[in-house]
């Protein structure tokens, strides 16, 4: 059954997002989408042509987790931003559980633009380590490379140059506080308790 692209264009128009800059994110979106199919396709055909053991096989099965995740990080990262941004609720066990990590919201929101204003391109992401029941922001370089085990994203940044040069050129961090006022926390949150069940 093959991926289908979800449509993010309820984000046009959102402040700090050229509606430009967000088309042609959502186009790249659509190519990981796309290439996510196809290799699965190739993978498949390779699979039963009882070819498993070849170089093809090998270099297509390392290739369909950048393209996966590069699908599915994306679907994070707009999946965490709504126009005009959506408050933390501070009653929320997500609130409470960052407070106690972090020592306040404001901490860990600071960590996470740290993280965020790094040299390099890459994503920053909140992990919630299931684990270990803890929280911690993250650099990842490669979409397919550096993800801590058993971590579930919970907020997501794409921070390769597409996310941002078309508005901002080099000013990232200018980036960061517009991405910071379109997130919406309820989706965050939700993440989060649903990485608790």
């Amino acid at each position: 059954m093959a991926y289908e692209p979800i449509n993010y264009e309820n984000l046009l128009g959102t402040a700090g997002f050229s509606d430009q800059l967000l088309n042609n994110h959502f186009t790249l979106y659509k190519g990981y989408v796309t290439n996510t199919n196809k290799v699965a396709d190739i993978l498949d055909a390779i699979l039963k042509g009882g070819n498993a053991g070849s170089l093809e096989y090998a270099e297509m099965k390392r290739r369909f987790g950048w393209e996966f995740n590069g699908m599915r990080l994306h679907e994070y990262y707009f999946g965490n931003m709504v126009k005009g941004g959506k408050e933390i609720d501070t009653g929320s066990g997500f609130y409470k559980k960052v407070v106690d990590e972090f020592g306040s919201f404001e901490a860990c929101g600071k960590d996470f633009t740290s993280v965020g204003a790094m040299r390099g391109i890459g994503w920053t992401i909140l992990y919630y380590d299931t684990i270990g029941a803890r929280l911690f922001n993250f650099w990842i370089n490669e979409h397919d490379t550096g993800h801590p085990a058993g971590a579930v994203p919970l907020l997501i940044m794409d921070v390769f140059e597409h996310a941002f040069l078309t508005d901002y050129g080099l000013k990232r961090p200018d980036y960061i506080n517009a991405f910071f006022k379109a997130i919406d926390w309820s989706v965050v949150s939700d993440r989060f308790n649903n990485a608790n069940k």
